[in-house]
């Protein structure tokens, strides 16, 4: 029997009557929201696909515009799975120390590239013949990538190593955190709305001499408005700040950060806010 007969996407409607698949040991339903399904995920739901509810979901792993989202999310799942068989990683107990504390496991991808988990973090360690075989941009000095979004330099380096899901993932991390490192490997520059890090570069030039939302909170002295704590370019280390009062109907924190327009947004020394 072939790997991909083993490892197929079987879908059906739960007992709640949402959309509901099954990948090997994963669970996946869809759960209707404002903008779409969000794909709740559980594990080792032994039951058959029409006895589960959203109740026996633990965690959530995507949100999809619509129900033809959620069968390619499931697919491209299934996919994984099937490369990462594969790949033949090998699980194996090492008594090691890394960045992150002891290593509780590690999964060996080749000889050279192991990745470690500890009790709080993780990463991958190469060793020094494979860190050195590294593009120079994407290295990092001593081996350790840590799993968060250094593990995207070792995909990029290694790509046979991973699947083609992780290479995918790993070439937006490398956008989204290390866009200079992007640029250097794809030889291009990337344009506004490529990369979240160069785009919040790009609104901190353009609005370093602005004043901009670093918290906020709803006022309670002045209903209908949110009291705002700014300072210029966003700089939370700064000493110099301001009060604002903004509209709660236009208040909108953005991936950046929301920027006071002084013609329209009143200062304001009242009451400290409390969250409580």
């Amino acid at each position: 029997m072939s790997a991909d007969d083993v490892i197929a996407a079987v879908f059906g409607r739960s007992a709640d009557g949402h959309l509901a698949a099954r990948v090997e040991d994963i669970a996946f339903i869809a759960i209707p929201v404002k903008d779409g399904f969000k794909i709740a995920t559980g594990w080792r739901l032994t039951r058959p696909i029409d006895q589960w509810t959203a109740a026996d979901a633990f965690g959530a792993s995507a949100i999809v515009a619509d129900e033809g989202g959620f069968r390619a999310h499931v697919e491209e799942n299934a996919e994984h799975r099937r490369q990462l068989r594969t790949l033949g990683r090998r699980e194996v107990r090492q008594r090691l120390s890394t960045p992150w504390g002891m290593a509780q496991s590690s999964e060996i991808y080749a000889d050279g590239v192991v990745f470690h988990s500890t009790a709080g973090h993780g990463g991958i360690k190469l060793d020094r013949a494979r860190n050195a075989a590294m593009p120079v941009v994407l290295r990092v000095a001593g081996g350790w990538y840590e799993e968060d979004c250094e593990w995207a330099k070792v995909a990029v380096g290694f790509p046979d190593l991973f699947t083609d899901y992780e290479r995918r993932h790993a070439d937006r991390t490398l956008r989204d955190y290390y866009p200079e490192c992007w640029e250097a490997v794809h030889g291009r520059a990337l344009e506004p709305g490529e990369s979240f890090a160069n785009d919040r570069r790009l609104f901190r030039e353009a609005h370093a001499q602005d004043w901009v939302v670093i918290s906020a909170i709803t006022s309670k002295e002045r209903p209908g408005f949110v009291d705002c704590v700014a300072t210029l370019g966003g700089d939370g280390t700064s000493s110099s700040r301001r009060r604002f009062l903004v509209p709660d109907t236009e208040y909108r924190a953005g991936p950046h950060g929301f920027v006071m327009d002084e013609r329209r947004h009143q200062a304001w020394d009242g009451p400290i806010a409390s969250a409580a």
